[in-house]
């Protein structure tokens, strides 16, 4: 007689799941961790720097030798022609690259290089992506302040447009923490992903505005750019400061925008869903 055991289909090994935490559920949490959050983001900035001979220069300094780069060569080299000064045109387009690519680049691998102490104790691992964007958030004010100076001297001048810098910095915010939290979400499962965001970086600066004017751009190209998330974030700054290349601003905000809603969407699904799981893989 055969064994009743023998017929019955065995299952081996295990899947690696857990319940939803729910997405309400998740940003209260990331909430109820803010203490958490500010403390981390203010130890990894100033740690950053603690030992530089500039100190914290280097969080304004960098972005800035940028700028002040990119001017010698596309005005005295290359001559791209904006109509107004062009190393203002420059700064106010590297100001906000410079944090997402800091940002995109460091925090896409946040969770994966904090597991020394997301294994130790519990709190949403959305908070370490978010840790890095608090630290470059801190870097990133004092270059608002050197902006609009440069901006008030060798510029055009401000005027009302210079509030713009308010929703442009909540618009930037917003949507390097979505993707910055989708991507760090990704690379706990899949580790390539640290490679890809290096190599894509760099063609999506050059897929962005930064270095010319959006003005330019006809046909094809202009689409592209239009529909590039990082274009309305870069123009919307701009604005603030200068008249120069922020034709189509509109359907580039919306752009960016819609963007923004969908990255958001994406990794709240996917932290709400995954948290619990994120440090049996680490």
């Amino acid at each position: 007689m055969p064994n009743s055991a023998s017929s019955s289909t065995t299952t081996s090994g295990f899947e690696l799941d857990g319940s939803s935490t729910g997405v309400g559920k998740l940003l209260a949490s990331v909430w109820a961790s803010r203490d958490l959050l500010v403390t981390l983001a203010r130890k990894d900035f100033f740690v950053r720097y603690r030992r530089t001979s500039f100190g914290l220069l280097w969080a304004v300094g960098l972005p800035l030798v940028q700028a002040v780069v990119l001017a010698v060569v596309f005005t005295r080299i290359v001559r791209i022609e904006t109509g107004g000064n062009y190393g203002i045109f420059v700064f106010s387009g590297m100001l906000p690259w410079s944090f997402l690519s800091g940002t995109v680049s460091s925090g896409s691998t946040s969770i994966v290089d904090g597991s020394a102490l997301a294994t130790k104790i519990y709190f949403p691992r959305a908070v370490l992506p978010l840790v890095v964007l608090g630290a470059n958030l801190y870097g990133f004010l004092p270059g608002i302040a050197v902006l609009l100076i440069g901006a008030a001297t060798i510029g055009e001048g401000l005027d009302a447009d210079v509030f713009l810098l308010v929703p442009a910095t909540v618009l930037m915010v917003l949507f390097v923490a979505s993707i910055t939290l989708l991507f760090a979400g990704l690379h706990v499962y899949f580790r390539d992903l640290r490679f890809v965001v290096q190599a894509s970086v760099l063609a999506w600066f050059y897929g962005t505005p930064v270095i010319y004017p959006l003005d330019e751009a006809e046909g094809t190209l202009r689409t592209i750019l239009l529909l590039n998330p990082a274009t309305g974030m870069v123009s919307l700054f701009r604005s603030a400061v200068s008249d120069t290349g922020t034709s189509g601003l509109g359907p580039a905000l919306a752009s960016t925008a819609a963007w923004t809603v969908v990255f958001a969407f994406l990794a709240l699904r996917l932290h709400a869903r995954r948290d619990r799981v994120f440090v049996d893989l680490l």
